[in-house]
């Protein structure tokens, strides 16, 4: 999520697999599609039945593999290095995209003179503390001028400029060292670099997806990263047949995120107020996550509609919307970190529903361990999995006697035994109708939480201690108002109220909002996520339920955050006049006389802003971007070549070896990500 956020603005997909079919080129690495991803991997092959280049790097040779026209079998772990490798190649035989480059990324930018690369530094850049392992990336900002504008080079003559940078960075990426590195041959990976380039412009795009192979790395992150940047230099962003595809590993794993289930987010990405930070008071956590310009500017509107949403009449602008009643984190609280805390005894409770750490998660015997250390443990699942059983069924052999925990199985509903959503890997939100009643005792995953809130508030109607108020003032209002026809199951909640709640409403008249435009910062909207503001507008139409397949993107099938629309950053298929770049990848363009963008997709820019309108200087929000600023979650409405803030280990990509690699590092003095 945060290579492409950082990357774009968005920490999604930014395409889906049914506009594969319209790729020149698709590059698959770090997943194994054709087995993983079937359906989605049928546009793949279509796109090659209709003369596109498929090309699959990976360690192990799949199904995937035996379907491409190019295979290569890269060493685990040195994804950095090979795609480091396709940037310098594109960069030396000037083979990206100039005009996209040059206005939609960063790449004319001049970054801070204090700044240091990796080739300086033999590995690691400026800021950075042995002792904590943390960059200070005060030297990684956007040079300023004496009147605070940032400072740009178009002759590209300053060696800090992005592109400069970026040049420099890669410089010792060469074919050979990629084949050294990699264990590629230097041959196929020029090849692969010549079919991205032949198959990316004007008139050609070519597509990256990955999966897992990916994201379960240190270097996770920064995998994304580059391929990212190759997708900037080749111009493939926002265009019908490019983008990157994020091919989640579960179902609704997106939809997880987005709601979240992330420590440090808060639904719709917005941070998780942090006891470490400066975010004691709203306004002071606002002013570290607010930016000024670009559409994140918005950010109050979404944060106090999130906290009425949460808090109802208890939140007012006097108590701050009652922001000091959200939970603060105090330091990691990932599934690693948490897990030592358990093995630690710093956690003493533990509920596992939808995920089976003792069987599933990375070092299963340490997730065993963690949770043999606990005082109790509440297992939801259909049947008895290895985080339920663990205590007698391990493989370690252990003494169940010697397990303290305490443990409640509680059965859960099928999928098929239940409504509610769905959001897959284009981020498009589906409704799943229930078939039959589960058995017995089992039940959905939201009539437990239902029923464990109701009891929650039930437990503290009557106390006067302020840590209790905010169970109190929770709104919780989820019952349906008649049980469900058929069903021998009387409480089930009433999704569409949840899912109502998530789209918002105006306070006032109880109207549903349209859309995340509608959004205040007064108060007077509620929001459980802007997001997904829009999924259910009216009383009796909950678009994920939509079933019309008809259209060259399929608008009314399900509903896409944000706003319905089905490729991110789509005002980049125009150039920065608003035509299109070809007729060929026609997508999304200007049109002069109705001044207003027009296309097959839900515009990812503001509907009348002409393509001519130039930046306010000195304005706030959209009236800093110009009317040819793509990226409008970017404050600068630019693809970040070079990330100034966002990212722990680094503005660049670069290759290190893994923890447990036993290979040095042949690029540098640093083997393994700081």
């Amino acid at each position: 999520m945060p290579g492409l956020g950082t990357s774009f603005g968005r920490g999604g997909a930014t395409t889906f697999p049914q506009d594969l079919v319209n790729s020149d080129a698709v590059l698959i690495m770090g997943s194994n599609m054709a087995e993983a991803h079937p359906v989605a991997f049928a546009r793949v092959l279509e796109a090659k039945e209709r003369g596109a280049k498929l090309i699959h790097v990976d360690p192990h040779f799949s199904r995937t593999s035996a379907l491409a026209d190019l295979y290569l079998q890269l060493r685990a772990g040195s994804d950095i290095a090979f795609l480091g490798g396709v940037i310098r190649w594109l960069l030396v035989n000037d083979r990206y995209f100039h005009d996209y480059v040059y206005q939609y990324t960063n790449a004319l930018t001049v970054i801070d003179d204090k700044f240091k690369d990796t080739e300086e530094l033999d590995g690691v850049f400026s800021g950075l503390d042995e002792e904590t392992r943390s960059y200070d990336i005060v030297s990684w900002q956007y040079k300023r001028d004496k009147k605070g504008n940032t400072v740009t080079d178009p002759g590209l003559k300053n060696p800090n400029t992005v592109l400069n940078l970026l040049k420099s960075h890669f410089e010792r990426y060469t074919p050979e060292e990629v084949e050294r590195i990699c264990g590629v041959d230097k041959a196929d990976f020029v090849r692969v670099c010549e079919i991205l380039a032949d198959n990316s412009g004007p008139e050609r795009t070519s597509a990256f997806c990955y999966a897992l192979g990916w994201t379960q790395h240190s270097h996770g992150v920064q995998n994304i990263r580059a391929a990212a940047i190759v997708q900037m230099l080749l111009g493939n962003m926002g265009r019908p047949g490019g983008g990157i595809m994020a091919l989640r590993g579960h179902a609704s794993i997106q939809g997880s995120t987005d709601v979240p289930t992330l420590y440090d987010l808060l639904s719709g990405y917005m941070p998780q107020p942090s006891a470490l930070l400066d975010h004691d008071t709203l306004d002071k956590y606002i002013q570290a996550a607010w930016r000024p310009t670009g559409w994140w500017a918005n950010f109050p509107k979404y944060i106090v509609s999130f906290l009425k949403a949460w808090y109802g009449d208890a939140a007012t602008k006097e108590n701050d919307y009652r922001y000091d009643w959200v939970a603060k984190t105090n330091g990691d609280h990932s599934h690693l970190a948490s897990t030592f805390a358990m093995v630690e005894g710093k956690v003493k409770g533990f509920l596992i529903m939808g995920q089976n750490p003792a069987a599933g998660s990375a070092n299963a015997r340490l997730q065993r361990k963690a949770l043999a250390a606990l005082d109790w443990l509440v297992v939801r699942d259909m049947y008895e999995i290895e985080s339920a059983s663990f205590w007698y069924a391990a493989p370690d052999g252990q003494d169940p006697h010697a397990i303290k925990t305490e443990i409640f199985f509680v059965p859960a509903a099928s999928h098929l035994e239940k409504e509610g959503s769905f959001t897959n890997t284009q981020r498009l939100v589906q409704w799943r109708e229930k078939a039959i009643d589960p058995p017995d005792d089992a039940r959905s995953d939201a009539w437990f939480v239902n029923d464990l809130a109701k009891r929650l508030k039930a437990l503290y109607a009557d106390s006067t201690l302020e840590r209790d108020a905010p169970i109190k003032a929770l709104t919780w209002d989820f019952d349906r108002a008649h049980p469900e026809p058929g069903s021998r199951i009387l409480d089930e909640p009433d999704l569409d109220r949840v899912v109502q709640e998530i789209n918002g409403r105006d306070i006032a008249t109880g109207k549903l909002l349209t859309g995340f435009a509608e959004l205040k910062d007064d108060g007077s909207t509620a929001c459980g996520s802007w997001i997904y503001s829009g999924i259910h507008p009216e009383p009796a139409l909950n678009r994920a339920a939509s079933r019309d397949n008809r259209g060259r993107v399929f608008p009314n099938w399900g509903w896409s955050w944000p706003a319905n629309r089905r490729i991110l950053y789509n005002r980049a298929s125009a150039d920065p006049s608003g035509r299109p770049w070809s007729e060929r990848k026609k997508y999304i363009w200007w049109d002069e006389e109705q001044k207003k963008w027009v296309g097959d997709d839900v515009p990812d820019f503001p509907l009348t802003k002409d393509p001519e309108t130039p930046a306010k200087p000195g304005a706030g929000g959209m009236d800093a971007l110009s009317g040819s600023d793509p990226f409008i979650m970017m404050a600068d409405g630019r693809a970040q070549l070079f990330v100034s803030k966002g990212l722990k280990d680094g503005p660049f990509p670069t290759h290190y070896e893994p923890y447990e690699s036993p290979v040095h590092n042949a690029l540098y003095g640093q083997q393994s990500n700081p």
